[in-house]
This record gives structure tokens, C-alpha cells and sequence, in this order.
């Protein structure tokens, strides 16, 4: 089971389209499905509202 730390790092990475082939076999093989999902919908909800806040904060 791999650390919080490091299935962050990986969720990142691939959402920013940085991460190698060999590592996301290597994710796939060493974490649960459902921590990556989680982590990954984390992060997209969290995205989501930071994009919303930064047009607010441009746009009057």
C-alpha cells in the first residue's frame, strides 16, 4: 500500500499529463482502485472550485 504523499504525486502527475507509462503500471499494480478514485475526484472538485474563484476574482 503505498502513502498518501505518494498517490497524491501520482493523481497529479497524471492529470497534468507527466507521468511515464512505467509508473502508472507501477500505480496500478501497487494501489487500491478506490484510493485512486477518491484522490482523483478530490482533486478535480478541488480544481474545479479554485478555476471558479480565479474567473470571479478576474471578471467583475
Amino acid at each position: 500500500m503505498k502513502t498518501l504523499f505518494s498517490l497524491i504525486q501520482s493523481v497529479l502527475a497524471a492529470a497534468f499529463g507527466v507521468q511515464s507509462e512505467g509508473k502508472r503500471r507501477k500505480d496500478f499494480q501497487q494501489s487500491s482502485p478506490k484510493q485512486l478514485i477518491a484522490i482523483g475526484i478530490t482533486f478535480l472538485i478541488i480544481f474545479i472550485f479554485t478555476v471558479i474563484f480565479i474567473v470571479k476574482l478576474v471578471l467583475p
